[in-house]
């Protein structure tokens, strides 16, 4: 399997300071135990997916997974999630959907 994926630092402009955060790219398509099992892998505090939204006003989805469980909401990942989208998609501002609510 090949992933595209980041590693940020969330919270700084230092480099190996902050938040660490691994960004999967493109997780359309991957099962929820892949998912889990990549978090795993990346053994970080949370791994994001970023997937196609499923409405048009949407940027994306994002999924947020610990090593262990999906979380419904956290912090740096969204703003992480937000800062990739951002520079992807060459905007200012981005509109992320989530699974819960």
């Amino acid at each position: 399997m090949k992933l595209n994926y980041l590693l940020l630092d969330v919270f700084t402009q230092d480099r190996l300071a902050g938040n660490p955060l691994a960004v999967v790219t493109k997780g359309d398509g991957l099962l929820d135990g892949e998912m889990q099992a990549i978090a795993r892998e990346f053994n970080l505090s949370e791994t994001v997916f970023i997937f196609k939204p499923q409405a048009e006003r949407n940027t994306a989805a994002v999924r947020i997974f610990t090593p262990t469980t999906e979380l419904p909401f956290a912090g740096h990942p969204t703003v992480g999630s937000a800062v990739v989208l951002g520079l992807q998609n060459k905007v200012t501002a981005v509109r992320i959907e989530r699974r819960w609510g």
